[in-house]
């Protein structure tokens, strides 16, 4: 049975850092493109950051050059490390497999909230 523990989140001042982890069971994280989303009440959920299989990653234009992911196989979990971060930034982050790449896991985790003040 899969399941997505995402964690990590908090409440941090503008220009500060946040690491989140995604921890993975069910399925190893190995084989499958992976992504970090966030969503804002009423909005959709955005897709901000994918790594690869072989560990290309690709990030939103909002979040390039901040955002970090990346993957450890042997602890079957994905990161994603946040740096100078806004108020826009603000949102519950989710991971999920990169739904670029095929179908995503149809039950997502209870995410993580991130708060960034002014």
């Amino acid at each position: 049975q899969v399941q997505l523990v995402e964690s990590g989140g908090g409440l941090v001042q503008a220009g500060g850092s946040l690491r989140l982890s995604c921890a993975a069971s069910g399925f190893p994280v190995s084989i499958y493109a992976m992504g970090w989303y966030r969503q804002v009440a009423g909005k959709q959920r955005e897709l901000v950051a994918a790594i690869g299989i072989g560990g290309t990653t690709n990030y939103a234009d909002s979040v390039k050059g901040r955002f970090t992911i990346s993957r450890d196989n042997a602890r079957n979990t994905v990161y994603l490390q946040m740096n100078s971060l806004k108020p826009e930034d603000t949102a519950v982050y989710y991971c999920n497999k990169d739904r670029g790449t095929g179908p995503l896991f149809g039950s997502w985790g209870q995410g993580t909230q991130v708060t960034v003040s002014s």
